[in-house]
């Protein structure tokens, strides 16, 4: 069974590094910890390492041993989570295709199965949700930091049990870590009801671009990096700008994109669905992936040429 081969390769590693895709949310930088503290209840140090992911997950237990490189280049494990695919994980090539051998845990529907051992279970709403029934087989005691981890990505990647990948396990699980000492007011408040001062300017411009189209079905709206440079935003200050148009009556699709840092003519594109498109389709055509109803990819062009090019394969579902 794959989760006995996963637990035994954990016991026998010597050196094991977590990574997690790019531009991490809040479920891809809980679930990197949350692995962190379950390996070490086995006896065992693993590295996390991401380069860069929103202060506003600073209070998490462990943040501070995140490393931005790793302390070799030649793991004996490397594990991913919350990642579909072997491009978007960060240190993919430096330390995921180099190590002995690999561990993959995920929750996407899209998933390209990229290393030795594969979890993925596209039913759960978030990587965390998935962990939590790992660590329960692996007889792992789920503390306070780890709860407290745990409950963060749930959370996040369900939008605080809004969204409709939401099941009944979640709420199990929920009322399970609440009875352990997680305090989930103060996750919910700190993670989805503060915002940075960046993030609150840039939303602001995001609201006085938002276009909608498609008879009130789609809204459309973007960021620069001069935009970004302007308010001084870091790395996680665009998080939640894609739900500012979803939210408005009747609006379907939600499309917000933002220009990549390192490429002038490439946007990152976000899209957010309500009822019935499946986004993650769509992103598919350019690409991407991710959820039914949040999915994201890039686009070659600038803002009026990644609008249309994004609009012609929205009109195909619609």
């Amino acid at each position: 069974m794959t989760l006995d081969n996963i637990l035994e390769e954990i016991k026998k590693a010597e050196t094991i590094v977590v990574l997690c895709h790019e531009s991490p949310d809040g479920d891809a930088v809980a679930s990197s910890l949350s692995v962190m503290h379950a390996v070490a209840k086995l006896g065992k140090e693993a590295d996390v390492i991401i380069p860069e992911y929103s202060k506003v997950f600073d209070f998490l237990p462990g943040a501070d041993k995140i490393l931005q490189k790793g302390r070799t280049n030649k793991y004996d494990l490397a594990i991913s989570v919350d990642c579909s695919d072997l491009k978007r994980l960060v240190g993919g090539k430096e330390y995921f295709e180099t190590a002995k051998r690999t561990i993959e845990i995920d929750h996407h529907s899209v998933n390209s199965m990229f290393a030795d051992f594969n979890y993925v279970d596209p039913v759960a709403p978030a990587c965390c949700q998935v962990l939590i029934g790992m660590f329960e087989y692996f007889g792992i005691d789920i503390d306070k930091e780890l709860g407290t981890c745990l409950l963060t990505g749930i959370i996040t990647d369900t939008g605080g049990f809004q969204y409709s990948a939401t099941t009944a396990e979640t709420f199990e699980f929920t009322a399970e870590l609440l009875r352990r000492g997680v305090n989930v007011s103060d996750i919910y408040k700190r993670v989805l009801n503060t915002v940075t001062k960046a993030n609150f300017e840039l939303s602001k411009r995001v609201m006085n671009r938002l276009e909608i189209l498609e008879n009130g079905k789609v809204t459309f709206t973007y960021i620069t990096k001069e935009d970004e440079k302007q308010v001084n935003a870091e790395p996680g200050d665009h998080e939640g700008l894609v739900e500012i148009g979803r939210n408005i009556e009747g609006v379907e699709v939600s499309v917000f994109i933002r220009q990549k840092e390192d490429e002038e003519d490439v946007y990152k594109v976000s899209m957010r669905s309500s009822q019935y498109v499946n986004v993650s389709d769509v992103c598919l055509m350019f690409g991407g992936g991710g959820h039914p109803r949040a999915a994201g990819t890039t686009v070659k062009g600038d803002v009026e040429t990644v609008k249309q090019k994004v609009l012609t394969e929205l009109k195909k579902v619609l």
